[in-house]
């Protein structure tokens, strides 16, 4: 990169040098790396799926333990019929159950049951761990700073751009 490419911010760059795009690809690569290492121990540990957590995660964190369906999917950011899908393998499973919603006859709320509850909080531990021992454990204080950092001025310049 020449002394000009430093002296200008990125957003004012023409484009990524290959060294940037190297970078960009490590950090793709890495993360699907991680998320699939802890896809894999999830389901060893507990039997849920990436999705099943997410889905009980935001149902537990919902007051009285229900949200309606669409909530839910903004909640987790996925779209409406691959949450309805999810959610019909989740129930015959026993892990969630629909119910009228209260405010709105027209409308249904997707409640944790017991056994969901029961399960998401065995398996709450063991996903902790594994987020430690293949993300945490690799870092050093300063690098986690230096991460808070990078994704906080990711996230402004995202919500710049929106």
């Amino acid at each position: 990169m020449n002394h000009t490419e430093q002296a200008l911010p990125a957003a004012e760059r023409r484009r990524m040098t290959s060294r940037e795009l190297v970078v960009w690809r490590s950090l793709i690569d890495t993360t699907a790396e991680l998320r699939r290492r802890l896809a894999a121990q999830l389901a060893a540990d507990s039997g849920l799926s990436p999705g099943d957590y997410a889905v009980l995660l935001a149902l537990s964190e919902a007051p009285g333990r229900r949200l309606r369906s669409s909530e839910l999917a903004a909640a987790i950011d996925w779209e409406r019929s691959r949450l309805s899908h999810h959610l019909g393998r989740m129930e015959k499973r026993g892990l969630i159950e629909r119910a009228e919603c209260v405010t709105d006859s027209r409308g249904a709320e997707v409640v944790l049951s017991e056994e969901g509850a029961r399960i998401f909080r065995a398996a709450t531990a063991p996903h902790a761990r594994g987020i430690k021992q293949h993300f945490g454990d690799a870092l050093s204080p300063a690098q986690f700073e230096a991460l808070d950092d990078i994704l906080q001025t990711l996230d402004r310049h995202l919500e710049a751009t929106r």
